[in-house]
């Protein structure tokens, strides 16, 4: 069996259009990259997926997600890890979104670890956006949450 992550997605309706909180992720692979992404990760031992998708969502962006989870089904990416996702109802400043770390060498082969956080940014984004930013596994998400809460496309 492939790995397994859970993730939350958060929205709001700014002018009765959808906007969704996406994560980037830190460290020197993603620096140039423009791939935005939910909130997600692995699945710890004995840990249901939306505690899982709770957990991961506040150590990569600090914050508390509360409220209703409307269930977003599975998608599976390209290299085969099955992701499982919520959203819920929420705002929040991005600019104050802080993310746990992780250490990995850096330079590759230096022998020096470096420090860097697992988030380097986040930002909500319409709709159109989404689309054009996300990986499009993930993307189906956004579109999932667009048809059951009944939001009508921007246009």
């Amino acid at each position: 069996m492939g790995k397994v992550s859970a993730g939350l997605l958060m929205y709001r309706l700014r002018n009765t259009q959808l906007e969704v909180l996406l994560v980037h992720l830190g460290g020197p692979f993603w620096m140039k990259k423009d791939t935005w992404f939910l909130p997600k990760g692995e699945i710890e031992a004995g840990e249901n997926e939306l505690e899982a998708a709770k957990r991961e969502f506040q150590e990569e962006t600090s914050l508390l997600a509360e409220g209703e989870f409307l269930p977003l089904g599975s998608v599976r990416n390209k290299s085969g890890k099955k992701i499982t996702a919520w959203a819920f109802a929420g705002d929040c400043d991005p600019a104050a979104v802080r993310s746990n770390t992780f250490e990995m060498e850096w330079p590759p082969k230096s022998g020096k670890m470096a420090e860097f956080a697992e988030v380097d940014r986040a930002g909500f984004f319409s709709f159109e956006e989404a689309q054009a930013k996300m990986n499009a596994a993930e993307f189906e998400f956004v579109q999932r949450l667009q048809k059951i809460a009944g939001i009508p496309k921007a246009g």
